[in-house]
């Protein structure tokens, strides 16, 4: 389980949310270079402060790029999603026109999937045997 003090704190929830993204280029055609990445890696924080996420870790090749997020639980990750998908498509879109407009196929820049998996700090296995491990308490008489 989490350390303490990795904890997200509200005022009713205690939460660890963390989710592994992945998004494509469409058709996988290699569009993205360095220099995209690191400008694309500025956008997607960008868009994580206006939903209150931290972008934990982000890297990418031609054809794809890895987000690591920590998230508070009123976030959706498909809003998430959206929103990275969106505003780094226009915006790169706009930064460069020339390499981004090659690559485009009928005006969309990713492809319209994602992967999203859940991260934590703890096992499936671990979690499971926790939950089987909790002393029921007895019924009332």
């Amino acid at each position: 389980m989490a350390e303490a003090d990795d904890y997200r704190r509200g005022r009713h929830v205690v939460s660890s949310l963390h989710a592994h993204l992945v998004f494509v280029t469409r058709y996988r055609r290699g569009a993205l270079d360095d220099t995209m990445l690191t400008r694309c890696k500025q956008i997607m924080r960008s868009v994580c402060s206006d939903f209150g996420v931290t972008l934990t870790e982000f890297n990418g090749q031609d054809d794809h790029v890895h987000l690591l997020v920590e998230y508070p639980p009123k976030a959706a990750v498909s809003t998430l999603v959206n929103s990275f998908k969106g505003v780094s498509a226009r915006r790169l879109r706009t930064e460069f026109t020339g390499r981004v407009n090659q690559h485009l196929i009928r005006g969309h820049f990713w492809s319209p999937s994602y992967l999203t998996v859940s991260a934590g700090n703890a096992p499936l296995t671990l979690v499971h045997e926790y939950i089987e491990g909790q002393q029921r308490p007895a019924p009332i008489r």
